[in-house]
């Protein structure tokens, strides 16, 4: 039994050799299977690391590359307006022949006004920018680059070839004018998008004459906003209702004004039109959807055709509704004017002719719903005059639909 034990205990120690070599086999195996793996994955780590770093150049430049075919493009198409008028002339001090004159007669007259002797002479009153939506020469602008109707426009090419312009309509609600240059070349053209696939932080690039000083000024930037509703004021006081409108912060600059707002493919999506005085970074465009039946007219009839429907109205919000004790929190409420003369309804115009009346809520314009987000004069503008639309109203404490049929506004 001793022996047989003996023999045991041999076996047992031979087998934890064994053992103990075979373990440090496995280990000294794990070791350096661990170490090549690790070489193998961190220099693929590393290359991984470097491609990606690649890719992201070749993406940056990319769309360095597309901003760059997309201005060289279009620049060609885009123009400068120069607003040119004849205007009283004043002696300068330095034509009196005594320099100490500036200090005790400010050259006025008998009256008080400064001298002029009724003189004229042409000064550039203004400028802006435009682009060619027709070969034939056809240009779109802001109205308010060429509002004064006595002035004279002169359109100022790339490569800088002077024509002078016609203003072939002014749209009366919508800030956008047509101009048209007579020319025997063809000349270029910028595609329109589609404003409606817009989407916020899409890039977009602004091309225009910056400060009426320098032309084809290029600007990137993001489309930051859509569908903002402000007050534009111009710099003579004016004021107008812009709405449905996109924001950027692409650098905008008076100047601008009417010029194309692009996609990084070179398309129109839009018209520069104001900026936000003191503000930087913040500038609206015109969707160029907005402008695209504005084109097709002019270019199949010479002139802007607006609908006509022939009502006053208010929007109806929450305290118009508890005021007039409505059933309705959005519509629009037919409803006379301060004046005597300004009639809630035009005797003779659509609305008349269909049976709408004061004190009436038009609910629905063609299937879609007013309210401050969906303005009335905004959805006739989405149809034809001679157009018949369908129109849900509040009538006398009843809904109903009656179709109304749109008529071209005179004025």
């Amino acid at each position: 039994m001793e022996e047989q034990k003996g023999i045991k205990t041999e076996e047992v120690k031979e087998i934890k050799k064994k053992t103990g070599s075979k373990n440090q086999k496995v280990l000294m195996a794990a070791i350096f299977l661990s170490s090549f793996l690790g070489i193998i994955f961190g220099y693929l780590g590393g290359k991984l690391s470097d491609s990606i770093v690649i890719r992201e150049n070749e993406i940056i430049l990319e769309k360095e590359s597309a901003v760059v075919d997309a201005v060289e493009k279009s620049s060609p198409a885009v123009v400068s307006i120069v607003v040119s008028k004849d205007m009283p002339k004043f002696r300068s001090f330095f034509d009196r022949g005594n320099l100490f004159d500036f200090f005790f007669d400010p050259f006025e007259g008998s009256d008080g006004s400064s001298e002029s002797r009724g003189e004229t002479e042409r000064q550039e009153i203004g400028g802006g920018t435009g682009f060619f939506v027709s070969e034939d020469g056809l240009i779109v602008t802001n109205k308010h680059v060429v509002e004064d109707a006595e002035a004279d426009y002169t359109v100022i090419l790339k490569d800088e070839r002077e024509f002078g312009a016609q203003v072939l309509a002014r749209h009366p609600s919508l800030d956008v004018a047509v101009l048209k240059i007579e020319g025997d070349e063809k000349f270029p053209v910028l595609e329109l998008g589609d404003s409606d696939k817009l989407r916020v932080g899409q890039s977009v690039i602004a091309i225009g004459n910056s400060l009426g000083e320098f032309a084809n000024s290029v600007s990137l930037g993001i489309v930051s906003g859509l569908k903002r509703s402000i007050t534009a004021f111009s710099g003579f006081g004016q004021s107008e209702e812009l709405n449905d409108i996109i924001q950027t912060d692409a650098a905008i600059n008076p100047g601008n004004s009417g010029g194309p707002l692009l996609d990084i493919n070179g398309r129109v999506v839009g018209i520069n039109v104001a900026i936000v005085s003191g503000a930087q970074s913040i500038g609206f465009a015109l969707p160029i959807n907005q402008i695209k039946k504005i084109v097709d007219q002019v270019k199949a009839e010479g002139k802007i055709t607006i609908p006509y429907l022939g009502v006053r109205y208010v929007i109806i919000d929450e305290a118009i509704q508890k005021e007039n004790n409505l059933p309705y929190n959005y519509g629009a409420l037919v409803i006379r004017g301060e004046k005597i003369t300004d009639l809630a309804v035009s005797p003779g115009s659509p609305a008349d002719k269909a049976g709408i009346m004061e004190n009436d809520v038009i609910l629905e314009f063609g299937g879609d719903k007013i309210n401050s987000k969906n303005m009335l004069s905004d959805l006739i503008l989405k149809h034809d005059a001679g157009e018949e639309v369908e129109v849900r109203i509040w009538h006398k404490g009843e809904e109903k639909s009656v179709k109304v049929k749109l008529e071209e506004r005179k004025n």
